[in-house]
């Protein structure tokens, strides 16, 4: 691995620059495979094992279909003998009989994030709500319909009782709101000190849709694309930060945190050029951004008088010296979709309690290619380049 760095830093975590030079240089040089290179979201798996081809595997397993004459092979990997007959398994786990019609869903996503954020309680949820949050919309921006997560706990000796019943609670109520079940998970307790509180780590898988895989490295971006946002940014970065920090503003600071999968369900129902979608958690939007212009090969330009950004979030901004474009957002989409279909993705999302400050704020342009261009509210440019320190460390 090629670095300066000999040991880790909190910037390694940030998702910005030199977080994605520890994945490429480390991580993809060892676990390195196609669908691990897509680098999206989600992993997309072909479940008709048609498409995924595993290089290292033994002639005999490598793409074999299910339900071959040799032991058949379940999605868990488990086989068993050719006389047993039971009935064949959708990807979302129901049941059909043998010589149904094959489900129209042939892929699923497949998603892991862990939280460790501080402070675990905060204005607009807590680490159990952006658990669910965080994966759900990790699946749903990939084009999938999210069904099933697994939690995973690491506590720390000590920890009350009472906010780990808070957490679970506050876990159960967004599933069921975003209509995802929790299936499966582990429990660990360290001794006081070896752990902050609680970590938690979920995983998650959903299915998608032919036509829906929005994980593709460019879907046909192409200049005079629009890039729209469904609301304000950097509310959920804020919120941490000024609950960390006990700064007291007077201007009320929420986490954005919510599942949008009901969002993106109605954008993506409504409308056939959407390209490209990513939620801009760690890093924000112009992390998001510059990832997008090192997958094309076009520019981006952003209208900083567009940008839709609370009083409360700004004043904060501005005493603190940050930019809200780097600012976390748990409860916002990044869509790039063509022009023509722009408006009615604005009407679409403004119809939704989630996206009532849905804008356009910028266009995909056929100058500087690879790069982010700020045009401000003075008439300037400036670039926007990718996020190297780590301003607001454990914010997820």
């Amino acid at each position: 691995m090629k670095t300066k760095e000999d040991k880790i830093l909190l910037s390694h975590g940030n998702g910005g620059r030199i977080m994605h030079e520890l994945i490429s240089g480390l991580f993809l040089k060892h676990f390195g495979n196609p669908i691990l290179e897509q680098q999206g979201d989600s992993a997309i798996l072909d479940l008709q094992g048609q498409v995924i081809e595993y290089r290292d595997l033994p002639s005999d397993v490598r793409n074999t279909s299910f339900g071959a004459e040799k032991p058949e092979q379940h999605p868990a990997g488990n086989s068993r003998s050719p006389g047993i007959k039971k009935p064949e398994q959708h990807p979302a786990g129901n049941s059909r009989s043998p010589g149904a019609k094959p489900s129209a869903y042939s892929e699923i996503a497949f998603t892991t994030d862990s939280f460790v954020i501080d402070p675990i309680f905060f204005p607009g949820g807590d680490i159990g709500k952006l658990a669910v949050c965080g994966t759900v919309n990790d699946l749903a921006v990939s084009g999938a319909e999210p069904l099933y997560l697994s939690a995973a706990f690491i506590i720390e000796e000590g920890f009350p009782m009472k906010d780990l019943e808070a957490i679970v609670r506050s876990m159960a109520l967004e599933a069921k709101k975003a209509g995802v079940r929790i299936v499966t998970g582990d429990t660990k307790v360290v001794n006081r000190g070896k752990c902050d509180k609680i970590f938690i780590n979920t995983s998650g898988i959903g299915r998608i849709a032919p036509g829906r895989d929005m994980t593709g490295r460019n879907r046909g971006i192409r200049p005079g694309d629009v890039i729209l946002v469904n609301g304000a940014l950097g509310e959920h970065g804020m919120a941490v930060m000024n609950a960390r920090e006990s700064f007291n503003f007077k201007a009320p600071l929420t986490s954005d945190c919510a599942c949008l999968n009901g969002l993106i369900r109605e954008v993506l129902d409504n409308s056939s050029s959407v390209r490209f979608m990513r939620d801009p958690t760690r890093g924000g939007v112009a992390t998001v951004l510059n990832e997008l212009a090192g997958m094309i090969s076009y520019g981006i330009e952003i209208e900083e008088q567009a940008l839709p950004v609370g009083k409360g979030v700004r004043a904060m901004c501005e005493l603190l010296g940050f930019d809200p474009l780097y600012i976390a957002n748990e409860g916002k989409v990044v869509i790039v979709a063509g022009a023509d279909e722009s408006l009615g993705i604005i009407e679409t999302m403004k119809k939704n309690k989630l996206g009532r400050q849905s804008a356009i704020i910028g266009r995909v342009v056929g100058d500087h290619p690879g790069k982010v261009v700020l045009k401000t509210e003075t008439g300037g440019k400036r670039i926007l380049a990718s996020l190297s320190g780590d301003p607001l460390p454990r914010i997820c």
